[in-house]
């Protein structure tokens, strides 16, 4: 590996390592800022409705590997020789990290649609602390109540931002991508992450649904479906929505968890649009009418 990449490790592990002594969890990243282990379970067979979050003891899964103890961290970097970076886990103790992340890439101003909602909905965004991307974005960091679990999205509070919350992981600041360094703002890298106005939390949260009961039929394989999406991560929510929904329709319980896996897949961050349009494409394909 070049002398500049070993650097680059080198100091990832660094900052890594002095973002666990505030608490948080962390995990190795690549220049393309996704995990830099490779999963152990690439070679098997398709996922099942129960994936594996660690439990299989080995390294790779994602920021279900997140740590604060420096010889796991260490551990985790020292298997993964090519990381530029690191990812903070959102939504564990002891700050329950929420990570808005404004957006400038998609023609939209985040920061005057934050702003927006803010005079609307009458919250202020406290001081905290502020990550600059490589594109000019910024994450601001909040921390959440430890009972209330916020869910991933993407453009659903506004369009240009997403949120991190369980599940997901904020790029950390001295990261080194393929697009440049993630950096603290100046002023707010001694910061602790602020609370989250509650009124900012509501709007983060899926809006309450009517129960649908699954029949009895579908009630055992069904949840462990319902589930398999509720475990999915951005980038993976209209695969496994597709795969779950397929599997729902050659068992014959598709119409009775389409309301349910509807349900699951706006908890993930996905519109009903997206989701009814994944979920009828699976039925299409698996012979059945929507």
């Amino acid at each position: 590996m070049a002398t500049t990449d070993r650097q680059a490790t080198t100091l990832a592990l660094a900052h890594a390592l002095s973002a666990a002594e505030r608490g948080l969890a962390v995990i190795p990243l690549s220049r393309s800022k996704l995990p830099a282990l490779r999963s152990p379970h690439r070679d098997e067979p398709a996922a099942s409705p129960s994936p594996c979050h660690g439990a299989c003891g080995r390294l790779g899964h994602g920021v279900y590997d997140a740590s604060s103890d420096p010889d796991r961290i260490r551990e985790l970097f020292a298997a993964a020789p090519r990381a530029t970076g690191y990812g903070i886990a959102c939504g564990l103790p002891p700050h329950h990290l929420i990570g808005l992340d404004l957006d400038v890439k998609t023609g939209t101003d985040s920061s005057a649609a934050l702003r927006e909602l803010a005079l609307r909905h009458l919250f202020t965004i406290p001081p905290t602390v502020v990550v600059v991307t490589p594109s000019g974005g910024r994450h601001l960091w909040l921390s959440g109540p430890p009972d209330v679990v916020v869910p991933n999205s993407a453009g659903r509070l506004a369009p240009g931002i997403d949120i991190r919350g369980a599940g997901g992981y904020l790029v950390g600041p001295g990261s080194r991508t393929a697009h440049g360094v993630y950096a603290a703002a100046p002023g707010t890298a001694h910061l602790a992450p602020a609370p989250c106005p509650r009124s900012l939390l509501r709007l983060l949260l899926p809006p309450p649904r009517a129960h649908h009961p699954v029949s009895a039929a579908a009630d055992g394989h069904g949840q462990g479906l319902i589930q398999f999406v509720l475990a999915a991560h951005e980038g993976q929510r209209n695969t496994r929505l597709f795969w779950a929904a397929c599997r729902a329709y050659e068992n014959g319980i598709g119409p009775a968890l389409l309301t349910p896996l509807v349900d699951a897949a706006l908890h993930t961050g996905l519109s009903e649009r997206e989701a009814r349009t994944t979920i009828a494409s699976a039925a299409r394909m698996t012979g059945h009418r929507p």
